[in-house]
């Protein structure tokens, strides 16, 4: 069903597993970014974005056997992992298993894969470390990492500068979200508040997304523009039907899920991509015990894997070449205290 405005709402606003439902799930809070939220959500740009579908549909290989690239030994990175770490050779690393490309249970429903668990499986080799990967709850990981169970997670955790007090963090993506229109739609861009005005929007309610595109939408008022209709859908299928239908002309929501959907089904095409922070940018991250020194182990791995292509060749076997960054940075600028 879908619910209509929320003006009423704007000031308070703070910024399975069946493969078939995972792949059409989307993240809710990119503040947040936990991978199993259910809800539309993004931001947008002051640049032009890549746009269209592609000729085909992509295809991803869900199964156990990954058949993942070969990995190099950084043995100056190596030398540097933290002894309470290496002396079991294995670095522990969770994962939220529960949205592609990302991460979600393979064909066997038991084995994660995606892109963050081949990032955690290539960051460990490179540190001449087995990866060990625990499937973990989005909730969960904070204490585990805070009590040692967990030495590192890749899980699309977004740094904020609230994390960075208990944390540290070794940056692997840019945080990205995008508007998507139905693949034959007019629409060819979004990259700023004009864009939107007069258009039928669906939003994730209560999320960060929903906020940027409220103060949007006050924004073309305020030039006597046409108003966003905003649309809220209480499952994804709902929100499917409508874009599909022509009842909804735009999703906003994070782009990695989204990407992937678009990918698969060829429905959808991307026609805006911006920073998750808008207008700060947002760093995804794999995340440590703060202090326990592997966050700059991590960051030279991670910057091991860029320099050697490994990490290019990952992003872009799940469709998140977008989304890459052209170094890691330790404990980068994070988002602010809501």
């Amino acid at each position: 069903m879908v619910r209509q405005s929320l003006k009423s709402r704007a000031g308070a606003l703070k910024p399975g597993v069946g493969l078939a439902l995972a792949a059409t799930s989307l993240l809710a809070l990119s503040a947040c970014s936990d991978p199993g939220a259910a809800a539309a959500g993004g931001a947008a740009s002051s640049k032009a974005p890549a746009t269209a579908g592609t000729s085909a549909a992509k295809t991803f290989n869900l199964t156990p056997e990954q058949d993942r690239f070969t990995v190099t030994v950084d043995e100056a990175a190596a030398a540097q992992v933290p002894e309470a770490i290496k002396k079991d050779g294995k670095l522990t690393v969770a994962v939220s298993p529960f949205a592609p490309p990302l991460a979600v249970y393979a064909t066997d429903n038991k084995t994660p894969v995606g892109n963050e668990v081949d990032i955690a499986v290539a960051l460990a080799q490179t540190l001449g470390l087995e990866a060990e990967i625990v499937p973990t709850a989005w909730a969960d990981w904070p204490l585990g990492v805070e009590s040692g169970k967990y030495e590192a997670v890749l899980s699309n955790v977004t740094v904020t500068e609230e994390r960075k007090l208990k944390f540290d963090f070794a940056s692997y993506r840019d945080d990205k979200l995008g508007f998507y229109a139905k693949s034959d739609s007019g629409i060819t861009k979004v990259e700023s508040a004009a864009d939107v005005a007069g258009k039928r929007v669906i939003v994730g309610s209560g999320t960060n997304q929903e906020s940027i595109l409220l103060r949007w939408d006050e924004e073309n008022k305020a030039k006597g523009l046409k108003p966003v209709e905003f649309q809220y859908y209480d499952d994804d299928s709902a929100s499917n039907l409508a874009l599909q239908s022509g009842r909804a002309d735009l999703t906003f929501g994070p782009n990695a899920t989204a990407a992937y959907k678009a990918a698969t089904d060829q429905k959808t095409k991307l026609v805006g991509l911006v920073d998750g922070g808008w207008p700060l940018k947002a760093s995804i991250a794999a995340t440590t015990k703060k202090g326990n020194g592997f966050a700059a182990v991590a960051q030279a791995g991670l910057n091991h894997l860029i320099e050697d292509g490994t990490y290019g060749k990952i992003l872009d076997r799940w469709g998140l070449s977008s989304e890459a960054v052209a170094k890691s940075e330790l404990n980068p600028a994070g988002l602010p205290k809501s």
